[in-house]
């Protein structure tokens, strides 16, 4: 929650400028609700998309407050983030909404960008693998693979966002070989061809190396998507 008319501006040109060479990766942007227009405006016709951070389960009623698909897909939306951590600490957002939300996005013809990840506690208890397939399981129950194959899958450890801890590139990879292992059980197609991105405190000094693992196709990119420079970085070590 982040973000004004003006500094957006700034930050979208330097975005937009500082990729446009690249061409060996997809870049995106997420923002606010109130700024989506601001996104359509000035990122179409360049090579990054756009998307909002979150949406509704539903697709139109008494819902107020509430931003569903077919509105976000209104401003030319592509992706739409689905389950974000933030989301299910803070708003109490269950595994089963969560799938909801992702049908709803895959329905609306939206890219959802579906988080997955585990806390301190539960890493520390040897769950991690548990954890993830839960949440994976109940968007495969509901939306199948071929869901699933329009979908791009993050995983976001959350003990290592914002506490000082990090995991290391083989810590992530492990998780990301267990996802698509856990995909593969009823689709190895579209396990293989899932794009499955890393956003645990991704930052210019670790991109590179993150990104160099098999499993590891891109990042979702935080604290470091604020400033330009550093998120131009990232994309670099992405397309290479």
């Amino acid at each position: 929650m982040y973000g004004r008319l003006a500094s957006n501006k700034a930050l979208l040109q330097g975005v937009v400028a500082g990729v446009s060479a690249f061409k060996g990766a997809d870049f995106a942007v997420c923002s606010p609700y109130p700024y989506l227009s601001q996104l359509q405006s000035t990122l179409q016709g360049s090579n990054v998309a756009w998307g909002a951070q979150n949406l509704s389960q539903h697709a139109e009623g008494a819902f107020t407050g509430e931003v569903a698909a077919g509105m976000l897909a209104d401003f030319g939306c592509r992706y739409v983030i689905v389950g974000h951590s933030e989301r299910r600490a803070l708003y109490h957002e269950t595994n089963e909404m969560v799938a909801a939300k992702f049908d709803a996005a895959v329905r609306a013809g939206l890219t959802p960008i579906f988080c997955v990840g585990e806390t301190l506690a539960e890493r520390e208890a040897g769950v991690t693998e548990q954890v993830i397939a839960t949440q994976l399981d109940a968007v495969l129950d509901r939306s199948g693979a071929q869901g699933v194959v329009k979908a791009v899958v993050a995983y976001e450890p959350v003990w290592a966002i914002g506490t000082g801890k990090t995991a290391s590139p083989e810590q992530a990879q492990a998780v990301h070989a267990f996802i698509r292992q856990r995909v593969a059980k009823q689709d190895s197609q579209v396990a293989q061809c899932l794009c499955i991105l890393y956003g645990g405190s991704v930052k210019t000094a670790n991109a590179a190396e993150l990104f160099a693992m098999p499993d590891i196709d891109g990042g979702l990119i935080g604290g470091a998507s604020l400033l330009a420079d550093d998120f131009v970085a990232i994309c670099r070590a992405a397309q290479k």
